[in-house]
C-alpha cells in the first residue's frame, strides 16, 4: 500500500487522546475488578422442557475523534460519542429440529461516516429502531439445515463473522452487497460435510427490492463454500479471532447472481426513479477468502486472515445517469483486505493491523477510484468477547484526482458489553 500518494503521511492525531486513554487506563484497572458479563436470562417451557427462549443484550459504545469535520472550512477535529450497535436479541428452539432468531437494533446516525461528515441533524426520526434478523431455523441433520427470513447472506467471509468477535475493529466498510447492505429477505440451504471440514450455503434472495423501476423483477442467488484443513469452523458465521482457543486454517469462495439490475444506460426522473434505457446488464458477484489462526504455547496467538471481493455490473458505463446503487462506495467495485493479529501469551491483549485496496468504478465523480484504508489497534479482553475494549487509529487515502474527497485520520475506542 501506498502510504501516502501525495507525499508524507499526514500524522496530524484527532485529539481523543486525551479522552479515550484514561478511559482505557481505568477500565484496564476496574477489569479484573468486576464479577465479568453475565449471560442473558434463558426460559424453558412446553410438557417436557422442550422449548427453550434466551434473551440477550449486545452493545458497542464509541468515542470517536477525525481529524477534520469540524469549523467553518471543515478542517477542525471531529469529536463524537454513541453507540455503533445496541442490540436486542430472542434465540429460540423447541426441540433439536426446529429455532427462532428475532434481533432488534437501535441505531444512531453518527456525525462519522465511513468517507465523510454527516450534517447535523436534530429533528425526529434521526435515529431508529429496526428489526435487523427475523429467521425460522430447521435441521434436518447435520448436512442439510434451513434458514427462512431475514438474515445474513452467504456470500464474503468478513460479513458472515461475529461483528461481537471480531479481529480489528469492526468488518470492512466496502464489502457491502448492492442495494441490501448486510442483510437480504430469503431462504438458505446450509450444511457441513465430511467431519464437518466441508461447508456449503445456497440462497435464494429478493435482491434488488422489486418494482422499484421497470426493469424486470428477479430474485438474486448466492452460495459460499469453505474447506476447513485444521479445526472445523461449523457454525452458521464465523468469528476474526478464536482467542488461541482453536487452531484453524479454513478456504473459502462465495458467489452471487441477480439478472437484469441496471440498464447500460438509464435516465433519473424527477423523484430518483430510473426508468428508460436499454441492455439491461446482470449483477455478479464473486470473492475467496483465507482465515488462519494459530496458537503456539509460551509465545502467543497468531491470526492471519485475507479476502480478495469484486462486484460488477457487466457493461454499463459509469459515467452515465443511472441507479445510484450501482456506483460509488457499494456500487460496482473490487479490492482486497489483509488483516493480521497477534495476542500474547496469559495477557488478555490483542494487537491487531488492517490494510484494504479498493478500485471503485465511480466514487466522487471520478472513474476507476482507488482508495486506501490503513488501520492499527488492539483489543483488550476483560471477560472474553463478553466485556473488552478496543482502540484502533484508522487511516483513508482517496485517489489523487479525487478534489472532493480529503484524506484523514480517525481514532476509535470502543467498548463491547454483551449480557
Amino acid at each position: 500500500m501506498n502510504l501516502k500518494k501525495n507525499g508524507g503521511t499526514n500524522m496530524k492525531i484527532p485529539k481523543i487522546t486525551k479522552y479515550c486513554v484514561p478511559m482505557l487506563a481505568f477500565a484496564m484497572l476496574a477489569g479484573p475488578l468486576q464479577n465479568g458479563a453475565q449471560a442473558g436470562p434463558t426460559i424453558e417451557f412446553g410438557d417436557a422442557d422442550q422449548g427453550l427462549l434466551k434473551i440477550d443484550y449486545k452493545t458497542q459504545f464509541q468515542l470517536s475523534s477525525r481529524d477534520k469535520g469540524s469549523g467553518p472550512d471543515n478542517e477542525d477535529t471531529t469529536n463524537t460519542m454513541g453507540f455503533r450497535r445496541n442490540r436486542l436479541a430472542f434465540i429460540g428452539a423447541w426441540g433439536d429440529m426446529y429455532g427462532i432468531y428475532v434481533q432488534t437494533d437501535y441505531f444512531e446516525q453518527s456525525a462519522l461516516g465511513t468517507l465523510g461528515e454527516n450534517s447535523p441533524s436534530f429533528g425526529p426520526g434521526d435515529d431508529n429502531f429496526s428489526l435487523i434478523d427475523a429467521q425460522v431455523r430447521i435441521k434436518f441433520n447435520e448436512m442439510a439445515r434451513i434458514r427462512l427470513g431475514k438474515f445474513k447472506a452467504n456470500h464474503t467471509r468478513e460479513n458472515l463473522e461475529d461483528c461481537y468477535a471480531p479481529l480489528s475493529l469492526d468488518r470492512s466498510r466496502f464489502l457491502q452487497e448492492p442495494y441490501v447492505i448486510s442483510r437480504d429477505t430469503g431462504i438458505s440451504l446450509w450444511g457441513n460435510l465430511i467431519s464437518d471440514k466441508v461447508q456449503y450455503k445456497l440462497d435464494i434472495l429478493e435482491g434488488k427490492p422489486a418494482n422499484t423501476d421497470d426493469l424486470e423483477s428477479n430474485f438474486r442467488y448466492s452460495g459460499r463454500i469453505h474447506v476447513a484443513l485444521l479445526d472445523p469452523e461449523s457454525g452458521y458465521g464465523y468469528k476474526g479471532t478464536y482467542l488461541g482457543k482453536k487452531k484453524v486454517l479454513t478456504i473459502g469462495a462465495g458467489f452471487q447472481h441477480e439478472p437484469e439490475v441496471v440498464y447500460l444506460d438509464a435516465v433519473n426522473n424527477s423523484q430518483g426513479v430510473t426508468t428508460g434505457g436499454t441492455g439491461a446488464e446482470d449483477y455478479n458477484a464473486y470473492t475467496v477468502d483465507l482465515f488462519t489462526e494459530l496458537p503456539v504455547v509460551g509465545i502467543g496467538t497468531f491470526t492471519l486472515s485475507g479476502a480478495y471481493m469484486d462486484f460488477d455490473f457487466g457493461d454499463r458505463p459509469s459515467d452515465l445517469d443511472h441507479d445510484s446503487n450501482a456506483s460509488g462506495q457499494t456500487g460496482e467495485r473490487d479490492g482486497y483486505y489483509v488483516k493480521a493479529g497477534y495476542m500474547l501469551p496469559g495477557l488478555p491483549l490483542q494487537f491487531f493491523g488492517r490494510m484494504e485496496n479498493w478500485t471503485f468504478a465511480e466514487l466522487n465523480g471520478v472513474q476507476d477510484h482507488e482508495l486506501d484504508w490503513l488501520g492499527v489497534g488492539f483489543n483488550y479482553f476483560i471477560d472474553g468477547q463478553a466485556n473488552k475494549l478496543t482502540l484502533e487509529y484508522s487511516d483513508v487515502e482517496f485517489d489523487e484526482r479525487d478534489t472532493t474527497g480529503k484524506d484523514f485520520s480517525t481514532i476509535v475506542a470502543q467498548y463491547q458489553f454483551l449480557f
